[in-house]
């Protein structure tokens, strides 16, 4: 078991990119996590690179769209180490292209896996933050939603209705006992290019990711930090950009 200085941290969408790299990044500096993805094949090398460099980790397969997996994330935790401290919100897809195609079913997953997903986190993992007294809330948004740009209308219209719901949860929970934070990346070579359909534009996208997107460990990063600062302290918003991305 953990120690109580030790973080209890679940992630959705751990099987690769940036939540993988959490996850890696997390154990490494002694916290228990609990790996949540659809693949999962992907979770457990995962878990298994993880735990053969010392780390504790155990997997969990998770649809973020569905509620039940979710609490089931949630509540690993608490069955596995006796609590959980912090949830990252990380899951995403990219279903972009101009609303003039008119993406329903894009749109519908966007909005499934990008806002619900998120909201299915909180409700899973809020009662749980209130019972124990203290929980963390940490979010990966988009710097899609600070730059409003073609192609990406309804994705980052996903992105900023979770700023949005963060933010208002931060003004309910001033008590000190829920903290959240939202982190905004800019390109990252993750293989979120993968849920885009146009073969035009994902092959735009992948360029974009290639020539300068950050590696996810850099994001992983900020999430480390924000995880790790004093639990009086609450970094509401990172953005974390590539330096020549406009």
């Amino acid at each position: 078991m953990p120690s109580n200085t030790q973080k209890i941290v679940a992630i959705t969408g751990a099987s690769s990119g940036v939540g993988a790299a959490a996850g890696r990044l997390l154990a490494q500096r002694g916290a228990a996590v609990v790996l949540g993805a659809r693949r999962a094949d992907h979770l457990e090398r995962l878990v298994a690179d993880i735990r053969d460099s010392g780390g504790i980790a155990v997997a969990c397969p998770t649809d973020v769209t569905r509620l039940d997996d979710v609490r089931r994330l949630a509540d690993r935790a608490v069955e596995e180490f006796g609590r959980l401290d912090v949830l990252v919100n990380n899951a995403g897809v990219s279903k972009i292209g101009p609303i003039a195609d008119l993406d329903v079913e894009g749109w519908s997953a966007m909005i499934d896996v990008n806002l619900r997903g998120v909201l299915h986190g909180i409700a899973a993992a809020l009662p749980i933050f209130r019972r124990q007294g203290h929980g963390h809330f940490v979010t990966t948004v988009s710097t899609a939603g600070l730059k409003i740009v073609p192609d990406l209308g309804v994705y980052a219209a996903t992105k900023n209705a979770v700023r949005t719901v963060l933010e208002a949860l931060r003004q309910e929970s001033t008590d000190g006992a829920i903290r959240t934070t939202a982190i905004s990346p800019g390109f990252v070579n993750t293989d979120l290019d993968s849920s885009i359909d146009d073969p035009a534009l994902r092959d735009r996208i992948r360029g974009s990711m290639n020539d300068f997107g950050l590696d996810p460990e850099a994001v992983a990063e900020a999430m480390v930090f924000a995880i790790e600062a004093p639990a009086d302290v609450e970094i509401g918003e990172l953005t974390i950009r590539p330096s020549v991305q406009d």
